[in-house]
């Protein structure tokens, strides 16, 4: 592990001496594709130490969503938590006050949506510092991550957040880059350009592709701005998770009203004050939006729409997606569903498994 640790920071100090130009970007895309790869083995877990993130961070999946909270320590988290849910998360006036994953249950539109209070992460937690492995882990399996934010403090905590997660893999508000690679057994390599590249060449990903030990595969790149970063990406998928993020910042009370407005304004931000309960509602109906959740109700034939109970899906569900959260075995005798709703060319609407559905459908299943 320190040794790793050594590696990533000679590694971090080589490509910080190296002038970015012509001449230096092959040497600085193979000086990435091996920190890449250092640091999904610093993140591993260790032979023998299981799937869990250690003791506290091993929390179950559930409900319809998980929410993870992360920021530095004394931000507010805890309070936040304690405020949306039923939870009460240790809360003071000192730094690391939560040790451990706390889990609560935000209820919101019908759904139940699982809130995971982090411990505050500190600098370097992308190389084990603090509990910072365990943190990030947790983080990689939320829906979306919720970055609580001192409004007082200087815009610097953002981007050094920022840089801890993308240090690890986690990829904030983007996209999984436009490029096809699939490794084969034999035939050499055949790299294709969809569309003349800006800022890479069939040398540059020759080398960083030997470098990975991928001698036989196929590489089409869609995208004519895709970087050395967006290739290494695709190489190391399997230590990449793409998850939204929306920025909160917290103590908006003790800000001038300029400096409020100019936060509001952001991309992907909301402002709140946990102390005075200010923001709160304007935070939750953002993190449901960011969710992308939809509300759907059944109906039987015969008895009009029981609107009390929603089931809950994801953006983009189908017909399949909402016999499967009914019960799994109601395929198997799955005749046609009659949909009444914003998806609906004419109400009802006949449909078959592959119908996509919108939020607030009412659904009907008719069995064979």
């Amino acid at each position: 592990m320190v040794n790793i640790t050594e590696k990533i920071k000679e590694i971090e100090e080589e490509m910080k001496r190296t002038q970015k130009n012509k001449a230096t970007e092959y040497h600085l895309g193979l000086l990435k594709g091996k920190l890449a790869r250092l640091r999904a083995q610093l993140l591993e877990p260790a032979p023998g130490a299981g799937a869990g993130g250690g003791t506290g961070f091993d929390v179950s999946k559930s409900g319809d969503a998980r929410i993870a909270l992360v920021g530095f320590p004394s931000v507010g988290k805890s309070t936040f938590l304690s405020k949306i849910t039923k939870t009460k998360s240790e809360v003071a006036a000192y730094a690391f006050t939560t040790l451990t994953a706390i889990p609560g249950v935000l209820e919101y539109a019908g759904a139940e949506i699982q809130v995971l209070d982090l411990p505050g992460i500190i600098e370097g937690a992308a190389e084990g510092k603090g509990r910072g492995r365990q943190v990030i882990s947790a983080a990689k399996t939320s829906d979306l991550i919720v970055m609580i934010l001192d409004a007082t403090k200087r815009a610097e905590q953002r981007a050094l957040l920022e840089g801890e997660l993308e240090a690890v893999g986690i990829r904030l508000n983007r996209e999984a880059p436009n490029i096809y690679l699939k490794i084969k057994k034999a035939g050499g390599m055949k790299i294709t350009f969809q569309a003349p590249p800006k800022r890479l060449d069939e040398k540059m990903l020759y080398n960083i592709l030997r470098d990975y030990k991928i001698l036989n595969c196929e590489v089409l790149v869609r995208d004519e701005n895709a970087t050395v970063d967006d290739f290494i990406d695709v190489i190391m998928k399997d230590h990449r998770k793409y998850i939204k993020c929306l920025y909160v910042y917290n103590k908006i009370d003790s800000i001038s009203l300029e400096h409020l407005d100019a936060l509001a304004r952001e991309p992907h931000t909301c402002v709140m004050s946990c102390e005075l309960s200010l923001g709160l509602p304007d935070v939750v109906a953002r993190c449901w939006h960011e969710l992308q959740l939809m509300r759907i109700y059944t109906k039987r034939k015969g008895i009009e729409p029981d609107f009390s109970e929603a089931l809950i899906v994801r953006k983009d569900s189908s017909i399949e997606d909402v016999c499967d959260q009914i019960h799994r075995t109601l395929k198997e005798t799955f005749k046609y569903a009659l949909v009444w709703g914003a998806s609906a060319r004419h109400v009802p609407q006949r449909v078959g498994l592959g119908h996509v559905v919108a939020d607030e459908d009412v659904v009907s299943i008719v069995a064979k």
